[in-house]
């Protein structure tokens, strides 16, 4: 479960990531890499060229591939990502998905609760050996 949940946040960084950077990067990579965004200033009058850097290069993306990629190091390792993982993608997902609309987001939605059914299963495992030698 925590594999396919790992394998889902990863697929969702890099489509998005690489979904935003095909539909921005070849009118405005060139600004990108000039320094001009440096001298940008105030939400309201950001540029197209800032705005699809935000968007791509700088959204939510990235991170999202570095969780995934993470919680895929740690089930190889035999160690159950901590909970609040899951919910902070949930928490994330949902707000982002009733604040911008129509999206693929929500399929973070099965991720987290693969993290988080695999995180009561690690847990019972816990409780169940911990019982078996009399520690509980």
């Amino acid at each position: 479960m925590v594999k396919w949940a790992g394998w889902i946040i990863v697929l969702a960084g890099v489509g998005h990531t690489l979904g935003s950077l095909v539909e921005t990067a070849p009118e405005h990579v060139g600004t990108w890499f000039s320094g001009s965004l440096w001298s940008e200033t105030g939400y309201a009058g950001l540029s197209d060229a800032a705005v699809g850097f935000w968007y791509s290069v700088f959204s939510f993306g990235p991170p999202l591939l570095l969780i995934g990629v993470l919680v895929l190091w740690l089930d190889r390792r035999g160690v159950t990502p901590p909970s609040f993982i899951a919910w902070a993608i949930a928490t994330w997902t949902v707000v982002t998905f009733v604040a911008s609309g129509p999206s693929p987001l929500p399929i973070l939605l099965v991720a987290a609760g693969l993290l988080l059914v695999g995180a009561h299963r690690a847990r019972r495992q816990e409780l169940e050996a911990a019982a078996g030698q009399g520690r509980v």
